[in-house]
């Protein structure tokens, strides 16, 4: 279904088609957010993918839709420089872009967000391939994809203090943490985005945010550490380039659109840490 398919979709202002089902079209997408070629990935799957969020095409299963979207966080984690970082982080784009339509209509139990924060955090602190712009790849950007994810689940009802909070820790620990990476991509200007958008929900106490600013913010985690790093590198990017993350069923898939959401998780240093500031 790749290339003239797909133009033709784009045409069509990214209307869903009739044919073929669309549980084909998602598998056929979610793949090609991990393309090496940056027109399938940056031009096709991931505009797709979130214009069809945005209209409500997933909202009768956006659970399971999510749930499949978040194992592609963990393709290839762990490997400095490999070619499986993008469908790590423009699957937590598209996480985001989950979070972000259940800010819009409501649709998301609780359990469900904190379930991809758990997700998507444990991602973004575990992330060792900091790169920005690749040569002849395209963008990977895991620190400004994990940012926009950030700030999506800062919008969610069902976040609060103690929640918000440990947004705040993640993006403090992100920085902080020794990398030869440096932040040349935009991030910084992302990240800040996030912690601006915590900030307005004007729900954490006044020290604890002098605190935070301060480098010396109290991790409420019970003792429990965890080590997270930081930045992107690689070559500056052609001034022309430039990273475009600046309703209907689904029958049975790969991407669990019609599977019982899972309640049940290992626990994760991020889980842990929601868990623990919570008691």
């Amino acid at each position: 279904m790749r290339g003239g398919f797909w133009q033709q979709v784009l045409e069509s202002d990214m209307t869903v088609p009739a044919t073929p089902p669309l549980n084909d079209l998602t598998a056929e997408l979610v793949s090609m957010l991990g393309s090496l070629d940056p027109v399938e990935r940056s031009g096709i799957a991931y505009p797709v993918l979130a214009t069809w969020l945005a209209s409500g095409v997933y909202d009768d299963l956006l659970v399971s839709f999510g749930d499949g979207v978040a194992t592609g966080l963990t393709v290839g984690l762990g490997e400095p420089n490999g070619e499986r970082v993008f469908r790590r982080t423009f699957s937590a784009l598209i996480l985001a872009g989950c979070v972000t339509r259940d800010n819009a209509a409501h649709l998301l139990p609780v359990d469900a967000v904190v379930t991809w924060a758990d997700r998507g955090l444990t991602w973004l602190v575990r992330e060792v391939d900091l790169r920005g712009f690749v040569p002849q790849r395209g963008w990977a950007h895991a620190v400004a994809h994990g940012a926009d994810l950030i700030g999506a689940l800062a919008r969610n009802r069902h976040f609060n203090a103690t929640e918000l909070t440990v947004l705040l820790d993640v993006i403090a620990d992100r920085l902080v943490a020794p990398t030869a990476y440096r932040l040349a991509h935009g991030e910084d200007g992302r990240l800040a985005y996030a912690t601006m958008t915590i900030l307005h929900r004007d729900a954490l106490p006044t020290d604890l945010l002098e605190a935070w600013v301060s480098g010396s913010t109290p991790r409420r985690t019970g003792g429990h550490q965890t080590t997270w790093g930081r930045g992107t590198s690689g070559q500056p990017p052609p001034s022309r380039t430039r990273d475009p993350s600046c309703g209907r069923s689904i029958s049975s898939s790969p991407w669990g659109c019609t599977a019982t959401p899972r309640r049940t998780r290992p626990t994760s240093p991020v889980r842990r840490r929601l868990v623990l500031t919570c008691c």
